[in-house]
Formats: structure tokens, sequence, C-alpha cells
């Protein structure tokens, strides 16, 4: 027997032998994303039974989210990963009709992208789709900009940037890597994917001479997860639509629907709007609470932590010296296992901390969050 079209989510997932998570971990694509706004779900709603013809009501779209973000110009991606793809594109391209039409193949194009080797992340081969190439300067501990300027040759296409993880203060500045740039008439291309809030972001890049910068219209924005969108200056966003879907072109497959599109119209519009200070000060008080829930585990430190590499108000659990037990993977593992099903960050390199992101918890669920992340503390701490 199929599934009905009035069936609700849980009797589907109970049909399908699928076990729901609770997301503590924050917005990511391996657990569903980000929760949604009710304006997005409202908006993608209206949306449905409406028809309209993509390429106009894309750069519509892509007008309005650079008018309240007060952006030069803007389009909208699959995802900030699909921003990449048509960033790399754009900058091959630069508008040439007849280059896009050929992508991935690059023959007679520059299709060479500066990028600094302490700036590599997992992601970046999406810039690579379009048939761009890689040329790596610097090192592991990191780069000039005299190495960056070297590295330019009639082959070159572009530069890019990371902002999407922490800080590296070895990095060359975005400021000084424009600077470079353009004054050998190349873009610089920024993922910032992860960037917001602060909101400040939205200009801040664009400001520092970064030419095209790809944010998740999921994550902190709370917008459709399988949306980004793509600010910058307007010729070069404009390379961009045109290497984008719905366009017969290497971008094709990323396609985003009229009632994504619709959503993160939505999300935006909701996200310039709020409060941020007091929409700060409601995480904090959630994950405050959340560590008092939690109690005091031998061995752990419990803390809230704001800022750099936690967007968002975070509450974070450090294993101390005196800790014997299991690392966090394996306490991430276990609340997985467990019921109900809990996704926390338990991936920290040092293998000593697990944090808990407010964003995607629903209402009602800090407080099983709290009993079951105590029990597995409690229990590990007692295994040595």
């Amino acid at each position: 027997m199929g599934l009905g079209i009035s069936q609700s989510s849980d009797d589907m997932l109970t049909q399908l032998g699928v076990t729901p998570v609770i997301n503590a971990g924050g917005p990511n694509t391996k657990h569903s994303g980000s929760r949604p706004l009710p304006e997005v779900i409202d908006a993608m709603e209206a949306m449905a039974p409406i028809f309209v013809q993509m390429d106009e009501w894309l750069i519509a779209a892509g007008q309005e989210i650079a008018r309240l973000v007060g952006a030069p110009a803007a389009t909208i991606t699959s995802g900030a990963s699909g921003g990449l793809v048509v960033q790399a594109a754009a900058a091959i391209s630069r508008g040439d009709a007849e280059v896009i039409e050929r992508l991935p193949i690059t023959d007679g194009a520059p299709n060479e992208l500066i990028i600094q080797k302490n700036q590599r992340f997992p992601y970046d081969r999406l810039y690579l789709t379009p048939g761009a190439r890689f040329v790596e300067v610097g090192d592991e501990n990191g780069c000039t900009a005299d190495e960056v300027e070297a590295a330019i040759t009639d082959r070159t296409a572009g530069i890019i940037d990371l902002e999407a993880g922490p800080e590296n203060p070895c990095d060359v500045p975005l400021t000084t890597l424009a600077d470079v740039a353009h004054a050998r008439d190349l873009p610089v291309l920024c993922d910032a994917a992860s960037k917001l809030p602060p909101r400040s972001n939205l200009t801040r890049y664009l400001e520092e001479g970064a030419d095209l910068v790809s944010f998740s219209g999921g994550k902190g924005m709370r917008g459709p997860q399988s949306t980004g969108m793509l600010l910058g200056r307007p010729e070069w966003v404009e390379y961009a639509r045109l290497c984008n879907a719905p366009n017969a072109t290497v971008a094709r497959g990323l396609k985003v629907s009229k009632e994504e599109i619709a959503g993160l119209v939505a999300a935006v519009r909701k996200f310039v709007t709020v409060d941020e200070v007091a929409e700060t000060a409601e995480y904090l008080r959630l994950m405050h609470e959340l560590v008092e829930q939690v109690g005091e585990v031998p061995g752990v430190d419990s803390s809230v932590q704001r800022g750099e590499p936690y967007y968002v108000p975070h509450a974070v659990f450090r294993f101390n010296q005196s800790w014997a037990g299991p690392d966090n993977g394996e306490i991430g593992r276990r609340l997985m296992e467990g019921r109900p099903r809990i996704y926390l960050r338990h991936v920290h390199p040092s293998g000593r901390e697990l944090s808990v992101d407010p964003l995607s918890i629903q209402p009602g669920e800090h407080e099983q969050v709290a009993k079951r992340l105590r029990e597995e503390l409690l229990l590990a701490a007692r295994e040595n």
C-alpha cells in the first residue's frame, strides 16, 4: 500500500522505519538542515499553485533580496554549495555564451583559481565542477600577498577567499586579496556559507572587496535548506546567473524550485527585521538553562560560549584533564543511538568537546536534550 497524500509526517516515518532526530547540533545538511521559519513555510505553500517564467522570477527575487540586504546585486543558488559552482563558472566565462555552453570544457579560457593552501576545505572541490583547476599558494602555516600575486598568470580566472570557517590570522586578509586581484582585473570569490548571523556580514565581505559572496539560505537565516544566495557586483552576479539553472549549463542540476525561491525571499525579509540583540539574548537564556539542567558532571567543564566558532550562543561541554572517559565522538554516537535520538556537535578535533546549538531545537526539546546529555555524561564518567 502506498503512502497516502494526507498522511502525517510521523505516520510516514513510522511506516518507512525512520526514527526522527532531535537536532541539537545546529543546521547541517546531514541532519536535515535548519528549522524553517513559519513565514518561509507560508510563502512556499502560497507559491505552490502558481506558475511563472523561472528566469523572470529569479531576477525579480534577486533584486528584492539585494534591496533587503543592501547589496549591489543578488541571485539565488542551490545552497551555498551551488553558489561556489556558479562563482567559478562566472569567473571562467565572464558572460561569454560560447564558453558557458562548453563548460566544463575550458579550452581557450582562463580556468585557474588561486586558493591559499591553509584555506583548503572539504567542499572546495565544488569550484572545480565547471572545469576549473586549483593553484595552491602558501603552505599549512600561512600565505603572503606576494605569493598570491606571483601565482597569477594569463590562465588565472579568479582568487578564492574562505570566510566560512574560523578566521586564521595567517591568511591574507580579504582587503589585501582584493587589492591584488583587482589590480589584475580578477574577481575575488568568497565562501561565507555559515557566517550569518551576524547580519552585518551580509555586506561586510563586499565592502572588503569580494566580487561574489555565497551564503546559505538555511543555517542561521532559517530559509529552505536547499537554497543559497549569491551577493556581489552587478556584472559578476549576472555572469553567475547566466551560468545557473534553469539555463542549459553545467549547473543545470542545481535548480531551485519556485516555492523555495519564495521561501528564501520570505526568510531574508524576516532575517533583516529581527532584533539581533534580543535574539541573541534569548539564545543565551536557553543555553544557560540547558547548562544548569545538565548540572555538574565530574571531569566536565560546562559553559555558554558566543563568538568564533559559535555564530549563535552554544552550550559547550569540555572534558578537562581529569576526564578519563570516552571521547566526544563516542558520546555523540551514544546520543544518536538512544531514545530519543539526539544529534549535537561532537566532532571537535580535540576529541574533548561537545556543544549544543539552539537554532534547530524545537520548542519543548531543550529538556529532553539536557536529560539525555546528563545521563550519557554521568554514565561515561563512571566508566573509568
